[in-house]
């Protein structure tokens, strides 16, 4: 019986002791967020905590004005960029930066700081530090509940980093080296170009208002090379009506057209009778 009754008391410790040990999960008051995008050919990438209103009076009060803040909750916001990129007219390296901000009723001052290793703001603030400032003013919308950034109005060239909570929104627009590393790729390339290369060259530089002589130039040249397909010829009748050679330009949409049928695509078919349409009343 004594036996019984010590082996019970023996589970029990243990059931006692595994309870010590567990612990109850739950969520985080501001919870973590990571944002990866890209923008032209430069990787952007956004790691912050989102905290959120919860009825409470967010700028003047829970964030004071003119005081530095960390951009978000728990640990400070952080940015990487893959490349060089351009911010309030200042170059910023390549790698990662934390952001913090002074709001203002008026205009927001937003940081890009080499230091990520803060939780929160720095405890002594380093102006060696500050790989850019920018002044921002801020701007009204619609109720953001909880903290959000996002990369909006996105061109190859540009993004804007938008920083929202509660009826404020804050852009702040960043240039990314797109052209720079497309005309140097470029340049390097065609050191040996493939049909494909001189093809994506002229394409590239028909849509980024370049040179479209050498852009014609390059679209020939990967023609030459046997790259006739009929999205090729397209590009090229494209290149043509561009520079005003409007006869040009429909011949070569002719053959676009004729190819087209033969591969039963009917989105290049349309393209090219539409052009084709437009550019006969030139």
């Amino acid at each position: 019986m004594k036996s019984v009754f010590f082996s019970l008391v023996f589970v029990l410790l243990c059931f006692s002791q595994s309870g010590l040990n567990a612990q109850i999960k739950t969520p985080a008051a501001s919870q973590g967020a990571k944002l990866e995008t890209t923008v032209g050919l430069t990787a952007v990438n956004l790691e912050y905590s989102r905290p959120s209103k919860n009825g409470r009076k967010i700028f003047g009060d829970l964030v004071p004005y003119d005081v530095m803040w960390r951009t978000g909750a728990n640990k400070n916001t952080m940015v990487t960029f893959s490349d060089d990129v351009m911010i309030g007219g200042a170059e910023v390296k390549k790698g990662s930066y934390a952001i913090f901000t002074k709001p203002g009723k008026m205009s927001w001052d937003v940081y890009f700081y080499t230091d990520t290793e803060n939780w929160g703001t720095p405890e002594k603030w380093d102006d060696t530090k500050v790989a850019a400032k920018v002044m921002v003013a801020p701007q009204s919308v619609n109720l953001v509940e909880t903290f959000t950034i996002n990369v909006a109005n996105v061109t190859s060239e540009s993004f804007v980093l938008d920083l929202a909570w509660d009826n404020v929104s804050v852009p702040v627009k960043i240039e990314v080296p797109t052209d720079k590393n497309v005309s140097t790729n470029i340049a390097t390339v065609m050191a040996g170009p493939s049909a494909g290369d001189y093809y994506n060259a002229a394409r590239y530089y028909r849509e980024a208002k370049k040179d479209l002589t050498q852009s014609l130039a390059w679209m020939n040249k990967s023609i030459e090379m046997g790259n006739d397909k009929f999205w090729v010829l397209r590009q090229k009748s494209l290149i043509e009506a561009d520079m005003g050679n409007y006869k040009a330009a429909i011949a070569t949409a002719n053959l676009s057209l004729a190819k087209s049928k033969e591969a039963a695509n009917n989105d290049y078919i349309k393209m090219n009778m539409d052009s084709i349409a437009a550019w006969s009343k030139k």
